[in-house]
C-alpha cells in the first residue's frame, strides 16, 4: 500500500448552526439515563448563556477537535456562547492550530496494522490518522513564532494570542479556533502546554537559544485565570472530558480564596465524559464532589456520561437554536491584561 491510500477520507467537522436539535432534546428530556442528562445539561447550557451576568469557561480534554467537532468550538466563540477556553496542548496545537496551516485529519480504523501505520509516519487516534510529517511542519510553524518573540516568560494564553495574530495573517483554512478566540478577544489557556506540539517546537526554539529564549509559565497561567474567576464572579463550565483543563479551571476559585480574594463558587457546571468515578481520579470526580471542595455549586451541574462527539453536537445546537446568545455582551476577557 502507499501512504496516500491511508489518507484519503477526510474526516469533516459537524456544522451545528446547519441543524436543530431541539425536537430530539425535547424528546430527550422526557426519556431517562443519559438521554434526559443530555437535554439537561442542554437546558443548564442555555441557562448559562441566558445569565448576562455569567462567563462561561469552555474546557477541551480528548480528541473530539480531531474526530470532528472543531467547528462547534469555533461557532460558539464566534457567535458569543463562550468567553474563556481551558484545554490541552493537542487540542489548540496538534488539532486546531495544525489544522489552520492547511492540514487534514482522515478517517481510518482502530484494527490497522500500527507498525505498518509507523512506518509510512502516520499516526492514529483511535480511528483517526494523522500525516506526522504534516505534525512535524507544525512543530517548525511554532519554533519558527518563538524565534520571532522578545525572550522572556510567558503564560500559554499569551503565546496562544500571537499564534492567533500569526494565523490572522498566514492561515490557510478559514475557521480556526486559535484565531477565532484571537479575533473575538476570548482567551486560551494550556496549563499544560508543553505535553503537544507546542512543546516539540519550544524545545528546538530553546536548543538553538539555550540563553536567551521563549519559555512558558504555567504558574503564570494559574494566577491569569484566577484573575478572570475573580473579575467575572458569577462562571459556568462547561468541560469535555476531564483532566488538567477541568481541574485547572475548578480551582480558581479555592485559588481565589488562598488569595484572600472572594470568588463564589462555579454557579453551573456540565462535564461530559465516559470516566468512571469510582477510582478516585481527578478527571473522572463527579460535579457533586467539586461541591465538597468549594469549587462548584450542585443548584445547576449535570454529569453526561457518554462520547463526547454523540451528545456534543446535540447540546450546542440546541443552545445555538435557542438564539439566548444573541442577548449577551461580550466578555472579552483578554482585554484585562492588556492593562
Amino acid at each position: 500500500m502507499k501512504k496516500t491510500e491511508f489518507l484519503n477520507a477526510q474526516v469533516k467537522h459537524i456544522d451545528i448552526k446547519s441543524i436543530d436539535s431541539t425536537p430530539i432534546i425535547n424528546a430527550m428530556r422526557n426519556m431517562s439515563f443519559s438521554s434526559r442528562d443530555t437535554a439537561v445539561a442542554a437546558d443548564i447550557l442555555n441557562r448559562m448563556l441566558k445569565d448576562k451576568k455569567c462567563t462561561v469557561i469552555l474546557t477541551l480534554a480528548g480528541s473530539t477537535s480531531a474526530g470532528g467537532c472543531m467547528q462547534i468550538y469555533v461557532d460558539m466563540v464566534k457567535n458569543n456562547m463562550v468567553d474563556v477556553i481551558v484545554a490541552t496542548g493537542a487540542s489548540i496545537v496538534d488539532m486546531d492550530f495544525f489544522e489552520a496551516l492547511g492540514f487534514k485529519h482522515f478517517k481510518g480504523n482502530p484494527h490497522l496494522n500500527d507498525k505498518v501505520l509507523r512506518s509510512f509516519y502516520i499516526d492514529r487516534i483511535y480511528d483517526t490518522l494523522i500525516d506526522e510529517d504534516d505534525l512535524q511542519v507544525c512543530d517548525s510553524t511554532i519554533k519558527e513564532i518563538a524565534d520571532k518573540m522578545k525572550p522572556g516568560v510567558y503564560s500559554s494564553r499569551e503565546f496562544i494570542r500571537v499564534m492567533g495574530k500569526y494565523l490572522s495573517k498566514n492561515s490557510k483554512k478559514k475557521d480556526s479556533l486559535v484565531q477565532a478566540a484571537y479575533e473575538n478577544d476570548v482567551p486560551i489557556f494550556c496549563p499544560a502546554f508543553s505535553d503537544s506540539s507546542a512543546g516539540f517546537g519550544l524545545v528546538m526554539h530553546q536548543w538553538e537559544n539555550p540563553k536567551k529564549h521563549v519559555s512558558i509559565d504555567s504558574v503564570k497561567d494559574f494566577l491569569e485565570l484566577t484573575k478572570v474567576k475573580i473579575a467575572a464572579q458569577t462562571t459556568g463550565l462547561f468541560m469535555i472530558g476531564g483532566g488538567v483543563p477541568k481541574n485547572f479551571a475548578q480551582d480558581t476559585v479555592v485559588c481565589a480564596e488562598i488569595l484572600g480574594q472572594f470568588s463564589s463558587m462555579h454557579k453551573y457546571a456540565i462535564q461530559i465524559t465516559v470516566s468512571d468515578p469510582r477510582d478516585g481520579a481527578c478527571s473522572s470526580s463527579t460535579l457533586k464532589e467539586a461541591c465538597s471542595w468549594g469549587k462548584v455549586d450542585t443548584v445547576y451541574e449535570q454529569m453526561v456520561f457518554a462520547e463526547a462527539t454523540t451528545v456534543l453536537p446535540l447540546i450546542v445546537s440546541y443552545a445555538y437554536q435557542k438564539g439566548e446568545w444573541k442577548k449577551r455582551d461580550a466578555k472579552r476577557w483578554s482585554k484585562l491584561f492588556d492593562k
